[in-house]
């Protein structure tokens, strides 16, 4: 589904990428790991195009989008959801799934999927998005990026400040998507035990690189330990 070789990004003169190559199988979960300023965001930042210098190859069910703008890279097929969500505040909720439609590939309607998944979405579509939870802001941010009917999606530490019970709601829809109707999906997380729960493969990062991927099974506590603990 998704191929990197040797790509490099940067931030002015700080090199934030350093020839990182990886697969992604089509069908799968890529659980991203490591340390926090390891180049976790930047590796989907350059993903979709939004780096303002970066180098190699990137190809996207075999066609290369190294190259494209973020808007090209959004309607072939690859959806972002940011740390931090970015919901527009004084939109609806309705108003905001819709965002996604725009951005994709699909039909400008709100997926029936988002709102099966998502059932509190689906009872308060015209209340503000700046109103909801933080629970609820990310999944609202989810079901833009299923607006746009992506085959690749993005999730930038989908867990981060959310209350045990919506974590809870967001891996099972997660796992659906996956299980289910067969998401591609690169996760960036923190959180070891979802990764372990939710992804089939991941990749280690330090100071910019890939320094261990392969199955999550080879995903070890001394792995972790020696690359993740603070």
């Amino acid at each position: 589904m998704l191929k990197l070789t040797n790509v490099n990004s940067f931030y002015g003169r700080s090199h934030a990428l350093q020839d990182v190559s990886l697969a992604v199988p089509r069908g799968e979960v890529t659980a991203i790991l490591g340390r926090n300023g390891m180049g976790k965001t930047t590796l989907l930042r350059t993903l979709m195009g939004s780096m303002v210098r970066s180098t190699g190859a990137i190809e996207l069910a075999g066609q290369r989008i190294d190259g494209q703008p973020t808007h090209r890279r959004a309607r072939g097929g690859i959806a972002y959801v940011p740390q931090g969500r970015e919901i527009i505040a004084d939109f609806s909720v309705r108003q905001n799934i819709l965002m996604g439609c725009f951005a994709g590939r699909g039909p400008v309607a709100i997926p029936p999927l988002a709102l099966e998944l998502f059932p509190y979405l689906a009872a308060n579509l015209d209340r503000p998005g700046g109103v909801l939870s933080g629970g609820q802001q990310q999944q609202l941010a989810l079901a833009r990026a299923l607006a746009a009917h992506p085959q690749l999606m993005l999730l930038d530490e989908p867990n981060e400040g959310i209350q045990p019970s919506v974590v809870e709601e967001i891996e099972a829809a997660i796992l659906r998507l996956n299980r289910e109707f067969g998401m591609t999906m690169v996760l960036v997380e923190q959180n070891i035990d979802f990764a372990r729960r939710v992804a089939s493969r991941f990749a280690m990062f330090e100071k910019g690189a890939i320094v261990q991927s392969g199955p999550i099974a080879a995903l070890t506590d001394e792995l972790i330990d020696r690359h993740m603990a603070f």
